[in-house]
């Protein structure tokens, strides 16, 4: 009892026992996702308006951190493109970016989002994060695509601080555009040709050695300089006005629900594969720990990386030892190879940035889900739009095709399908009217209503009972074939006995086929089931028609 306590509490005690074998793979894989993790943390920092080196620092101890408390052990965990954007457009307009309030603001953006990842993580509420559906997430993503795209144009085309003008030659460096477009050629031909080479660092390195020799940083070009050296210290951010703690509410929440759907999307592909069940409440643990932690480094909310989760799968990882060796990597950077990153230009750390968003545009998702369902291909274009249309305030986006998904959602289930069944010639029920079949009986009304019986659907059932019986006067019998009806509740049980109620009153016979066993046993318990002369029930749909027949003829 006690060894499995410990075990639910410290996830990273199931860890298979290491081998030298297991570690060198793990080491293998681990150099590979750290080679990757460098340029990034360092790019995505820049996104996120933060101090370049506090990207290294949300790529060490908060990945330690999720590594150790998450049920999925090989996610490449740090910063992410589409967590940095919505850092920043968050305190856009609250702070200058860089400056000491806008690090004290991003730290409380982390250890608000961790806190409630970690309080929804402990109340096993991971569930509600279904609540988003794909077209909402993929008309925000695509749209948050196209702003990093947008906010990394003028470090990539080498536009000068003070020039306004985008189509003036001399707004442009034309050595940082060369910088700029030549890295992001060369990231893209490797992702094609070369996907397992390191390529991000390479690049790095090339472009900070050209730009060393050829002065680049004394001719006035944007380089990364100078990194502090050594490991993060504990952080304490500056205490929040009340205005300012207002306006972080709902980038937040914001934060903790794309983050969490960018670590779902990397968390169900390595469960696959390991053909295990995902636990999203540890997981959501963990990652609430890892933005807690990363706050209290002095840095940013991370996230899971698809990109990097890919690169950990693809290079063979099979445990958690592969991101502690990367973090191990990492930290050697930090400490002894900071200095070597003053030359590296700023346009190739936006090349980085473009590189890996270019992924998350597929304008073909929008084509392909107005052949699936209209109603939820504009509700990501909407959410599209308006991502679009609100920036910098995100959230907008996310609120409105959330609130327009769950209308739908709820439109559905008050609108429930309900059809009159006859027998097919295949000796299967379907839809009377759809397939020209025949009546059951020419004085039987047959029924089935796909959906729960519950508040949202019993008044829609009993009012389509009554318009029926309105319709056809000489009614005799009425059979509710009812196996799709998988939960009922009060007000689903009220619904029957009035349905009862109104065919007994006129002498109209009720049968009932296939209830499920849930929702046979709420009915019995009300009362609902007594079987006379005008209620009959069948196990199945061969035996209540046997019923039916028999009734029909003794009439």
């Amino acid at each position: 009892m006690i060894n499995d306590r410990l075990h639910r509490l410290f996830p990273f005690l199931n860890w298979p026992r290491p081998s030298k074998a297991l570690l060198l793979n793990e080491f293998a894989a681990g150099m590979t996702v750290g080679l990757m993790l460098l340029p990034q943390g360092v790019a995505y920092a820049a996104l996120a308006g933060m101090p370049l080196v506090t990207g290294i620092y949300a790529s060490i101890v908060p990945a330690v951190v999720a590594v150790l408390w998450s049920s999925s052990t090989r996610l490449g965990v740090g910063p992410t493109a589409l967590s940095s954007l919505l850092i920043g457009a968050s305190l856009s307009g609250l702070a200058e970016p860089g400056s000491d309030t806008w690090v004290s603001l991003a730290v409380w953006l982390a250890l608000f989002s961790g806190g409630l990842q970690l309080l929804l993580g402990l109340g096993r509420f991971g569930w509600l994060l279904n609540l988003v559906s794909s077209p909402v997430l993929s008309g925000f993503t695509q749209a948050a695509a196209l702003l990093i795209l947008g906010s990394q144009m003028r470090a990539l085309s080498g536009m000068l601080p003070e020039a306004t003008d985008w189509l003036s030659p001399n707004a442009h460096d034309l050595n940082a555009v060369g910088f700029g477009l030549g890295s992001l050629l060369l990231l893209l031909a490797a992702k094609r040709w070369v996907p397992r080479w390191p390529a991000a660092i390479l690049v790095v390195i090339g472009a900070g050695a050209l730009s060393a020799w050829m002065g680049f940083a004394q001719q006035g070009g944007a380089v990364v300089g100078a990194l502090p050296a050594g490991l993060p210290s504990f952080y304490w951010p500056s205490a929040l006005p009340l205005n300012a703690f207002g306006q972080l509410i709902m980038p937040a929440l914001v934060i903790t629900l794309i983050s969490f759907l960018e670590t779902a999307s990397s968390a169900k592909v390595e469960n696959q594969r390991g053909g295990t069940q995902w636990n999203e409440n540890q997981d959501l643990i963990g990652q609430g720990l890892a933005k807690i932690a990363s706050g209290l480094s002095g840095s940013f909310p991370i996230s899971a990386s698809f990109s990097r989760s890919a690169v950990n799968l693809y290079a063979g990882a099979k445990t958690g030892w592969a991101t502690l060796f990367s973090v191990l990597l990492v930290v050697v950077v930090l400490l002894f190879l900071t200095p070597y990153m003053f030359h590296v230009p700023q346009a190739v750390l936006a090349a980085i940035v473009v590189a890996a968003v270019l992924n998350l545009i597929k304008p073909q998702q929008l084509l392909g889900l107005w052949k699936i369902s209209r109603v939820e291909a504009v509700t990501a274009a909407a959410t599209f739009a308006l991502t679009l249309l609100t920036a910098p305030q995100l959230y907008w986006g996310v609120l409105a095709g959330l609130i327009a998904s769950l209308t739908h959602f709820l439109y559905q289930r008050l609108h429930p399908r309900i059809i009159e069944v006859g027998l097919h010639p295949d000796g299967s029920l379907r839809d009377r009217h759809l397939w020209h079949l025949p009546l059951l009986a020419p004085d039987v009304l047959a029924l089935r209503m796909d959906a729960e019986l519950d508040f949202a659907s019993a008044s829609t059932l009993e009012r389509h009972v009554v318009d029926q019986l309105a319709q056809r006067p000489d009614t005799a019998a009425v059979c509710l074939f009812a196996q799709p009806i998988n939960r009922i509740d009060v007000t689903g049980v009220e619904a029957f006995q009035q349905i009862t109620l109104l065919l007994h009153e006129r002498g109209i016979a009720l049968f009932i086929s296939g209830l499920k066993l849930p929702v046979d046993t709420v009915l019995r318990r009300a009362g609902c089931l007594q079987e006379g002369p005008l209620l009959f029930t069948g196990r199945t749909d061969a035996e209540t028609l046997t019923l039916l027949q028999k009734f029909t003829i003794q009439r």
